[in-house]
């Protein structure tokens, strides 16, 4: 693995972020009491129909520079970031095209909507970032379905999140954010993660019923759990509003050395006029990381 490449994943990169916490929040917190949401400085309109970003994750490059970096290479943002960095993203010219709620890591994918156990702890933390990502110009914010638990059902973990997220959707409509739950697998990465079928989110959408709603749909996640990619998209685009890619298997580089087409990928969700962000969330395996961001970016401009 390359010495710029994270070896753990988000996970592991969530940890290694989190002392920076204690220097960034207090900044940041003044500056959102700001009237108006900063604007990114001096952003270009990307090329291609649709807007691509990079999770921060998969980069050990500091923050500012993995910005002028990738917005060299034509990244309209970055994805996945903290709520101290936001202002540090923003003023490289990019967007945080999906921010985090919290910085509660070691638990944040098993602990979800599903289980109403949860549910205090979840509003809570949502209900303190969606105003600050109003001010910050921060239009996603992420959170989960959650691990299964015992004794409760499937369409009683539906019901669960139906019911959660429907307490905070109206507040998330009143600020302009979107709230996105990520589907992911449970077969090699996630084990007992309940939200590993477009079927589960989507019916989850439906109960729900706010624009304000949606599912983050990982390609690479719905790849190793169901494939039919496109299809499922196209059958499914309105309910959402957010996109991260990976090579499968081995979630590296979206090239031909995997077995998805992301170009035909790119191109189905463009045709659909899809407004949102894909974003690509792999670890590089050469030994420049950047070569591989500048390619994934080309394979998914159409």
């Amino acid at each position: 693995m390359p010495a710029d490449t994270p070896a753990l994943g988000r996970r592991g990169a969530l940890g290694r972020l989190a002392a920076a916490a204690a220097l960034g929040a207090a900044p940041f917190l003044a500056a959102a009491d700001a009237d108006a949401a900063p604007k990114p400085a001096g952003a270009k309109p990307a090329p291609g129909r649709l807007k691509q970003s990079l999770s921060r994750w998969t980069s050990r490059a500091p923050l500012p520079e993995l910005c002028k970096r990738i917005r060299a290479l034509g990244f309209a943002g970055v994805d996945l970031v903290h709520a101290d960095e936001w202002s540090v993203v923003n003023d490289q010219g990019l967007a945080v095209s999906m921010g985090y709620p919290t910085r509660r890591e070691d638990d944040f994918i098993a602990v979800g909507f599903n289980d109403p156990a949860n549910h205090a702890l979840l509003l809570k933390e949502l209900e303190s970032a969606i105003p600050l990502a109003k001010r910050a110009g921060v239009g996603n914010l992420i959170t989960m379905f959650g691990n299964r638990k015992e004794g409760i059902d499937e369409q009683a973990a539906i019901a669960h999140c139906v019911a959660g997220l429907s307490k905070i959707a109206p507040y998330a409509a009143e600020n302009g954010i979107t709230l996105c739950v990520e589907l992911l697998n449970s077969k090699v990465d996630h084990h007992g993660y309940q939200g590993d079928s477009t079927a589960f989110g989507v019916a989850v959408m439906k109960g729900v019923g706010s624009p304000n709603v949606k599912l983050l749909y990982d390609i690479y996640h719905m790849q190793i759990m169901e494939g039919d990619v496109i299809r499922t998209i196209r059958d499914n685009i309105r309910w959402i509003g957010h996109f991260h890619t990976g090579g499968v298997p081995g979630r590296h580089e979206i090239d031909g050395s995997q077995e998805l087409n992301y170009h035909a990928i790119a191109k189905a969700i463009a045709d659909l006029d899809f407004q949102g962000y894909i974003a690509h969330e792999f670890m590089p395996a050469r030994p420049d990381p950047f070569a591989s961001f500048a390619e994934a970016f080309k394979i998914c401009t159409v």
